[in-house]
C-alpha cells in the first residue's frame, strides 16, 4: 500500500440509459450492475468498489433521474436526489450522440444546490464525430462550472484519465472494504437483479420496467451445486404470458442466460428454478415496494 492512501465516496449520476452501469462496471472489472438499452434499469443504488495500491473509490450508480410516473418512480428519483449530499464528487454523465436535453436541465438545477465538486462525463464518444464534441462541451461548459470535462466510451473503457482526476479530488482516508470487495450489495440482491436483466435483454420492447425478481431460496446440495428458486412478478397477465413463452421457451432462455452471469458471480454450479407471478399495480403499492427491497417509506 502507498504512503498516503485516499478514499471517498463517488455519485454517477445523469439521465435513465445514459451508460451509467456500464460504466461502473468497466471500472469495477465485472458486472455488479444490470445493463440494459431501456431506459430506468437501475431501481436502487449500487455501490461498486475499487481498490488500488494508494486508493478505494466508492462508486455509487444511482437511478436515472427522470420524472416519475408512479410511486417506484417517485422512490427512484429520491433515491438519486438524496444521494447528492452524501458524496466527495459526482460525476454527471451525458450521452454524446443524445446531446443536451431538457432532463439534463432539470439535473443541472439540482447540481446548483450541491457543494461538491461535478465532473461532466461525456459517455458514447465511439458513436459520434470528434467534430461534434466541441460544440457539446461549450454549450453544457455555458451552463456549469464543472471540476473538469471528460470524454469517455464506457463500453471500451478509455477511463483512466478520469480515474486519476477522482483520486486527486477525494481526501486521505481509511480503507472501508477488503480489497476483493467490489459491492456492498449481498449476492443475494445481485443474483436477482442479473434475472431481472436477462428478462429485460429476452423480452426486449414487449415487457416493460413492470417486473421485479424476488429470490426466494438459495441453499447448497450435493456436489457443491448451488439451488435458487425466483420468483419473476409483473403486473398483468398479458406479460406473465410474454415472459413464460410459447411452452416455456422463453422463461427457459431467460433462465439459462441468467445462470451463466450467476455462475460467474457464485464460481459454482447453478440450478435455477423460475416462476412467473402476477400482482396488480405493485408499483404503486408500498406494502410490495417495502417488500421488494424499496424502501418507499423514507420519501
Amino acid at each position: 500500500m502507498a504512503d498516503t492512501f485516499k478514499s471517498g465516496f463517488i455519485a454517477i449520476i445523469g439521465r435513465p440509459n445514459v451508460g451509467k452501469s456500464t460504466f461502473m462496471n468497466q471500472m469495477i472489472g465485472q458486472k455488479i450492475a444490470i445493463m440494459s438499452d431501456k431506459a430506468q434499469t437501475t431501481r436502487n443504488r449500487i455501490q461498486g468498489v475499487l481498490t488500488t495500491d494508494d486508493a478505494q473509490i466508492v462508486f455509487i450508480d444511482t437511478p436515472g433521474i427522470h420524472k416519475p410516473k408512479h410511486r417506484l418512480g417517485d422512490f427512484m428519483v429520491k433515491v438519486a436526489e438524496d444521494t447528492l449530499n452524501e458524496v466527495d464528487a459526482i460525476l454527471f454523465m451525458v450521452d454524446a450522440k443524445e446531446g443536451y436535453g431538457k432532463g439534463d436541465q432539470y439535473i443541472l438545477d439540482l447540481l446548483q444546490k450541491v457543494n461538491r465538486p461535478v465532473f461532466l462525463l461525456i459517455n458514447k464518444i465511439d458513436l459520434v464525430h470528434p467534430d461534434e464534441l466541441l460544440p457539446l462541451i461549450d454549450l453544457y461548459r455555458a451552463k456549469y462550472d464543472f471540476e473538469e470535462v471528460i470524454p469517455i466510451s464506457a463500453l471500451q473503457g478509455n477511463t483512466g484519465l478520469l480515474l486519476d482526476e477522482i483520486k486527486r479530488h477525494i481526501p486521505e482516508g481509511p480503507q472501508y472494504y477488503p480489497e476483493d470487495h467490489v459491492t456492498d450489495h449481498p449476492e443475494r440482491f445481485i443474483i436477482s437483479e442479473l434475472i431481472r436483466e436477462k428478462v429485460l435483454e429476452c423480452t426486449r420492447e414487449e415487457v416493460p420496467h413492470s417486473i421485479a425478481t424476488v429470490i426466494e431460496n438459495i441453499e447448497e446440495r450435493e456436489n457443491e451445486k448451488v439451488f435458487i428458486q425466483a420468483t419473476i412478478v409483473t403486473e398483468r397477465k398479458t406479460q406473465k404470458g410474454i415472459i413464460i413463452g410459447k411452452q416455456g421457451s422463453m422463461l427457459k432462455n431467460i433462465g439459462k442466460n441468467a445462470r451463466k452471469d450467476i455462475e460467474t458471480l457464485l464460481g459454482s454450479k447453478v440450478y435455477l428454478e423460475l416462476w412467473v407471478k402476477v400482482l396488480k399495480n405493485w408499483r404503486n403499492k408500498e406494502s410490495q415496494l417495502h417488500e421488494f427491497g424499496f424502501r418507499s417509506d423514507e420519501y
